[in-house]
């Protein structure tokens, strides 16, 4: 039997112990080369998105889309939506796609089926004035739940007299009005799907968590090009921009995604298919996409979808009084000392406006023509809480997001001084 010293213990102890963590070290060193060389190799690996905004390949732009997203999904609960679904495609590792185009792909396979083709006839008169139907416009919509309500813009089923969508498959059907807002340029348009069918729906995300410089997509059907994909990115936020009914749209998305016309109505996505704003316009001396598109947010579409849906209008808060629009001739007959904002007329009597102290004029004048009489000497609304009002486009679009029942605070101009007042809105 051979003997060993205390010391040669020790060290012979020392020297397993490092073999030991040495070998399994490389153990797993090996496995993890094997385990990715193999996912590589036979393509398994996917790329993963969901209805949830879970994307696989999003990364840290998926992230910012989602954020607030639990408000959004408590405040759309009365729709009835597809469940959260899974799409997978093969990764940049496994096919040859680039981690963009996987998410790319999986947007346009989760959402492409739930946009419609919108195509309108209007009434017309020829020249001895009898009726006659014609064509009239065409935009997109989607989907946004199962019960066939459709999602669009105001101007595209505008003076319409019968609205017809077509799905991705070809088939058409004919839809009717369920409400139209003008302040938002958003419409509810809904068709009854056949028994059976089950429609693909597009969830809606959170706007107010958006990024400049994050990356969008957009799909439509312009020049009736059908389920037409573009992608940009969100090239700023909060833009106020008067639309075609002159009104100004606060907090439009800004993009350059290629947006055409047909593409009004349909959807703005971020990279987890959730619809974060909806194509409204563009800005362009042609009338083709210049690279600066604008959409209405989903905040905004969220609140105003379901009133529509609920009440066929929208509950917004208002001011109980007659308003003017403001003009240079008139500032100079009423010897006012600004031309910019709204001139209130009359106040109705006994109303929340009268009791919060708003005057309205005394003096009659003839307005626009001889049967028009508007009131002068009263008030001018110079400013609703943080907007300043120089016109109606304003003093609206400072109520739009207003219920009744809300207190506003209001800036007049009166006697060459401004007064401060605070006002309970009313139903409009």
């Amino acid at each position: 039997m051979k003997l060993y010293s205390h010391a040669q213990l020790i060290k012979t102890t020392l020297i397993c112990v490092i073999a030991a963590v040495l070998v399994t070290v490389a153990i797993c060193v090996n496995y993890s080369k094997k385990h990715g060389s193999a996912g590589a190799g036979t393509g398994a690996e996917v790329s993963e998105i969901s209805t949830d905004g879970a994307a696989g390949a999003a990364g840290a732009e998926s992230s910012v889309c989602v954020e607030g997203a639990d408000g959004i999904e408590n405040s759309t609960a009365f729709l009835e939506q597809n469940p959260a679904s899974v799409i997978s495609v093969a990764s940049a590792a496994g096919s040859g796609y680039t981690q963009e185009e996987a998410q790319n792909i999986n947007v346009y396979a989760l959402c492409n089926e739930a946009v419609v083709n919108i195509n309108t006839q209007v009434t017309a008169y020829d020249w001895f004035l009898q009726p006659y139907v014609q064509e009239g416009g065409s935009g997109s919509g989607s989907i946004i739940d199962k019960r066939g309500y459709i999602l669009t813009n105001v101007h595209v089923i505008a003076d319409a007299t019968k609205i017809y969508v077509s799905l991705f498959d070809g088939t058409q059907y004919e839809a009717e009005v369920v409400g139209t807002d003008l302040d938002s340029d958003l419409a509810v348009i809904k068709f009854t799907p056949p028994a059976g069918m089950e429609l693909k729906t597009i969830a809606f995300g959170a706007s107010k968590s958006l990024k400049v410089g994050q990356r969008v997509i957009a799909i439509g059907n312009p020049f009736g090009l059908e389920r037409t994909m573009t992608t940009g990115i969100v090239s700023g936020l909060g833009r106020p921009i008067q639309n075609s009914n002159n009104r100004i749209i606060r907090d439009m998305v800004q993009t350059d995604a290629a947006i055409n016309p047909g593409n009004s109505g349909g959807p703005l996505l971020d990279t987890s298919g959730k619809m974060i704003g909806i194509n409204t316009m563009i800005q362009s001396s042609s009338g083709n996409s210049a690279g600066v598109g604008f959409a209405v947010p989903s905040e905004t579409a969220v609140r105003v979808v379901a009133d529509l849906i609920k009440y066929g209008k929208v509950q917004r808060g208002t001011i109980d009084a007659t308003v003017i629009q403001l003009s240079r001739r008139i500032a100079q007959y009423a010897g006012l000392d600004i031309s910019s904002g709204v001139l209130i007329s009359e106040v109705n009597k006994g109303g929340n406006a009268e009791a919060a102290g708003l005057k309205g004029g005394t003096e009659a004048a003839y307005y626009g023509s001889r049967r028009d009489i508007i009131y002068i000497g009263g008030d001018v609304i110079t400013q609703i809480d943080d907007i300043a009002v120089s016109s109606l486009a304003d003093y609206y679009s400072a109520l739009e997001s207003k219920r009744p029942g809300d207190t506003v605070t209001v800036v007049v101009r009166r006697n060459k001084k401004n007064v401060t007042l605070k006002i309970k809105l009313v139903e409009s």
